[in-house]
């Protein structure tokens, strides 16, 4: 059966590819972007475009994950339109470069915001409809940076996504019981193919990176490049919505609890499958195995 999916952050990058992927698997689509009708209107008229070209059921719904009324109105209009929601994806976030120090704490706050605490919201009203269906899918678009190699510069972001990773790894053993399952993608470094880079915010007291510029000078510069000197030529950013869609279309039960997209393999697949090991040993050893899968899988 056709599934109901919300994504967040489906403007551009992973969102919009893997909004497009998943319509063209049949599912009903909705693209979460805010601001629908000023700055991002251009992303919504080209996904009105693809989805008239390819027939399929692709929408873009006003989201602002940094806004509890916005998210609440788009989850009552897709429970409006279809009745259901079966798939959240969580998949908006946003990168910032420079010397921890010279972020100030509003800004390490508001990182947390759209990193983190965007996925508080999308849950706390999305999840009863799951909830009472007995049956749904969590889908967390996380990071290889929250286990792997982590080059400077990128610390507010990084620890964003280990912040992000926590909160998914208690979701899947809360929601277990409710029949809901749970995978996180883990992405590594693309450094072409999506905007990651190109739309990441920087520290606002410039004062104190002037003087990390002492010693760390054109570091911004080197680490992209570096990272795109250890990826093959072929690395794709659209494998990552091709790995989403495909778990979404397996079974419940069936789906990984962590797919990597790592074509840079900076270590963050081994250190989480220790990890995950260790988590599930551990919920055996304490009589919670049933935690691991979500009621009903066949």
């Amino acid at each position: 059966m056709p599934k109901t999916i919300v994504i967040t952050g489906a403007s551009s990058g992973f969102g919009a590819m893997t909004a497009r992927a998943l319509a063209d698997a049949g599912d009903t689509v909705y693209a979460g972007i805010r601001d629908t009708a000023g700055r991002n209107a251009p992303a919504v008229a080209d996904l009105s475009a693809y989805a008239t070209a390819h027939s399929v059921n692709l929408r873009a719904v006003e989201m602002d994950v940094g806004d509890q009324a916005s998210v609440d109105a788009a989850v009552k209009q897709i429970i409006s339109d279809t009745g259901r929601l079966d798939v959240v994806i969580h998949n908006a976030g946003h990168m910032v470069l420079g010397p921890a120090e010279a972020f100030t704490v509003e800004q390490i706050a508001e990182i947390y915001d759209t990193n983190v605490l965007s996925t508080q919201r999308v849950n706390r009203t999305a999840l009863p409809h799951l909830r009472a269906q007995r049956d749904g899918l969590l889908v967390w678009v996380g990071s290889s940076s929250s286990r792997g190699g982590t080059p400077p510069y990128l610390a507010p972001y990084f620890a964003a996504k280990a912040a992000e990773d926590a909160l998914a790894v208690s979701y899947a053993a809360e929601l277990a019981r409710f029949g809901i399952d749970t995978t996180i993608i883990v992405p590594g470094a693309f450094t072409t193919g999506t905007n990651h880079y190109a739309h990441a915010g920087h520290p606002a007291d410039t004062a104190v990176e002037c003087e990390y510029d002492e010693l760390y000078a054109g570091i911004m510069d080197e680490i992209p490049a570096r990272q795109a000197s250890m990826s093959p030529p072929d690395a794709d950013p659209a494998e990552v919505a091709r790995q989403i869609t495909r778990v979404v279309g397996l079974a419940k039960g069936q789906r990984p609890f962590r797919v990597h997209v790592d074509p840079m393999h900076d270590g963050a697949e081994e250190v989480f499958n220790l990890g995950d090991r260790i988590r599930a040993e551990f919920y055996q050893r304490i009589g919670f195995a049933d935690l691991l899968k979500p009621a009903g899988s066949s």
